[in-house]
């Protein structure tokens, strides 16, 4: 089925049903969920055709889902060689095939992150211009927009600046079509803010990317640490898979800590129980600001296509969270964008004028 077969959707969304940890039935929850508030999307799902059947019809979205039968799962344990050798009769090479054969504007996956990274560069190829994919994900921050967009997050494990200017690129070009900022605000992420510290390709990416930022339309507000990734003075945070994979883990650990530590200290004492009860309006407040499935979804960057890796962990609200920034994006046309963008920006960098990167 083409996305123009389906006159009554104003956007198609191809979803993997089976990548997740707990397998279809969170999918197909948060996919209801999804729907309830956008009826006019339609859902390609991707799986086995004789389980999906089940919790489709029992959720009542069968209008809104069109099932695609794939025999065989992309699980948590598999190689991404071995996908890429025998993974063509997947949920997961299925659904991003919708996107390469434009059927879909956006896949959602919540498989195997190595195996989904290789099935779409495979599949839908690197962008022109672009040399390492990136994975940027949402971090709750201080903000108004109450997110900042970081990459990588961990497609791949080195960048050297070439990489680092792309993935600026990539970064406000995400921020302002997924966040609404018309000029976003790029830092590279040092260990620390003085122009003498970090590596060698920091600080010659350091200087491309204030060469590229006027012509960019993104405002470049130098080196920036770890303690900025939450804060206020930056909207995007640039840095290596390597660093940002760690600081990614690193920040959803200890969100989870504080919301468990909280919850044992409210249950110590009777005193805490009533302190906790005239705190609840507060204490839910912050547990929705720092619930790791609100921004449950990263986003590959640098492809001929859109795609959004879920947490294999994903519950319903999750995988809601992950088809809603999908979504989002689908309409926005932000693929085009963003390839328009890097191939310009690559282009110009390739004669020496990182200056004259264009805009969207």
């Amino acid at each position: 089925m083409s996305a123009t077969d389906q006159s009554n959707a104003a956007l198609i969304i191809s979803v993997d049903a089976m990548g997740g940890d707990e397998g279809p039935a969170p999918i197909v929850a948060g996919l209801a969920r999804f729907l309830g508030s956008n009826p006019d999307t339609h859902i390609l799902l991707h799986g086995r055709k004789a389980d999906l059947e089940p919790l489709v019809t029992k959720r009542k979205i069968g209008k809104s889902v069109t099932i695609v039968d794939a025999p065989d799962v992309v699980t948590m344990t598999d190689k991404p060689s071995h996908v890429m050798r025998h993974g063509k009769s997947t949920s997961m090479w299925s659904a991003i095939d919708s996107v390469r054969n434009k059927d879909a504007s956006v896949c959602v996956s919540c498989g195997n992150t190595g195996a989904l990274m290789a099935v779409s560069m495979i599949r839908l190829r690197k962008a022109e211009g672009v040399n390492r994919p990136a994975i940027a994900c949402l971090w709750p921050s201080r903000n108004k927009a109450g997110f900042n967009v970081m990459l990588d997050a961990g497609a791949d494990i080195r960048a050297d600046e070439d990489d680092l200017l792309t993935y600026a690129l990539m970064g406000a070009s995400y921020a302002r079509n997924g966040l609404g900022l018309a000029k976003p605000r790029v830092g590279l992420l040092n260990v620390g803010t003085e122009d003498h510290k970090g590596r060698a390709e920091l600080k010659v990416a350091h200087n491309m990317i204030a060469t590229a930022a006027p012509r960019g339309e993104f405002e470049y507000v130098g080196f920036v640490e770890g303690s900025d990734l939450p804060g206020s003075r930056v909207d995007v945070v640039v840095t290596d898979g390597f660093t940002g994979n760690i600081a990614l883990k690193t920040g959803e650990g200890t969100a989870n800590f504080v919301s468990d530590s909280l919850r044992a200290a409210f249950k110590t004492t009777w005193f805490s129980r009533i302190a906790a009860l005239l705190a609840m309006t507060s204490l839910n407040r912050l547990k929705k600001k720092i619930d790791p499935r609100r921004v449950n979804g990263g986003v590959f960057l640098g492809l001929n296509g859109t795609v959004v890796k879920s947490h294999g962990s994903a519950d319903a609200t999750g995988v809601a969270a992950a088809v809603e920034l999908a979504a989002q994006l689908g309409r926005s046309g932000f693929s085009d964008k963003l390839a328009a963008r890097v191939a310009s920006a690559a282009a110009l960098t390739q004669d020496g004028q990182t200056d004259s990167a264009t805009k969207d």
